[in-house]
């Protein structure tokens, strides 16, 4: 597990709360304004940010998301335009994590070892590929272990029986549950099955575990944080820039809503007790 990583959720877990991580898409919906909302989700109290990098298919992700990487994709965003971004972003804030999160596609066209090599020079601290299955990610899950960037597996309701350790064998840096079978932002999961899930998966690894996919409020973002290691909320944010461009806001007040938000995620978080 990175350094960032351990840190974290280690300070999480002395404060008795899980960890509140957050999804933006890189360069949604113009560069400047995606630099400001990171800024703001730091100083808002996010323990770890997900930069999303912008694929113009991407099959995982609901109409929230969708619309966020063609926007970014629209403003001129590339994959090399991520990782400027993810090192801007680290000059800054040297402690909190960062996530980067999409598809092979764009990294297979920019090169697996350039890709591992930039993205560990701007300071990333592991990866989420959502359409790599243990089957297909040799690639790129074989040579990120000779990195200092960590390997997240996807855990999904349909992960059963011997298929579980084998998913998990090669993850590092923390286990990434989806609540819901389905695409991002388009439903809740009941919070006992996510208890259910978190079980099952700790009994067979000792990485923490993080729920995301369907969070939408600060009460849903806290109870789910509490029954594992922590939540990750994306299109609810993601919708929050979404109207923010719709009505023209500045950079500043587009990332200051944001912030608004993802502050009271972090509040209730921080304010509920795992029982």
């Amino acid at each position: 597990m990175s350094k960032r990583l351990a840190a974290s959720f280690a300070k999480a877990k002395q404060e008795n709360r899980g960890i509140l991580g957050i999804f933006v898409s890189a360069g949604d919906p113009d560069t400047n304004t995606s630099i400001k909302i990171l800024d703001g989700l730091v100083e808002s109290g996010v323990d770890m940010i997900e930069l999303g990098m912008p694929f113009s298919d991407p099959m995982a992700d609901g109409p929230a998301i969708q619309a966020a990487s063609l926007r970014a994709i629209k403003s001129g965003m590339t994959l090399g335009g991520s990782l400027e971004i993810a090192s801007q972003f680290r000059k800054k804030h040297s402690d909190t994590p960062l996530i980067l999160m999409g598809y092979y596609n764009p990294i297979y066209r920019y090169g697996v070892e350039l890709f591992l090599k930039d993205a560990q020079a701007a300071g990333a601290d592991g990866l989420i590929i959502v359409d790599l299955p243990p089957e297909e990610d040799i690639e790129l899950c074989d040579p990120s272990q000779n990195s200092e960037l960590d390997f997240i597996r996807l855990i999904t309701p349909t992960t059963l029986g011997d298929r579980l350790p084998f998913v998990l064998e090669k993850a590092s840096g923390f286990i990434y549950y989806v609540s819901i079978a389905g695409i991002t932002g388009t439903k809740s999961a009941h919070i006992e099955s996510i208890s259910s899930a978190v079980n099952r998966i700790k009994q067979v690894s000792d990485l923490p575990v993080v729920t995301g996919f369907g969070i939408r409020t600060a009460e849903q973002a806290a109870h789910i944080a509490s029954v594992g290691d922590g939540a990750i909320v994306g299109s609810a944010v993601v919708e929050i820039i979404a109207e923010s461009n719709t009505q023209n806001l500045s950079a500043e007040d587009t990332a200051r809503k944001v912030s608004n938000f993802t502050k009271s995620l972090a509040d209730a978080i921080s304010t509920h007790k795992p029982e």
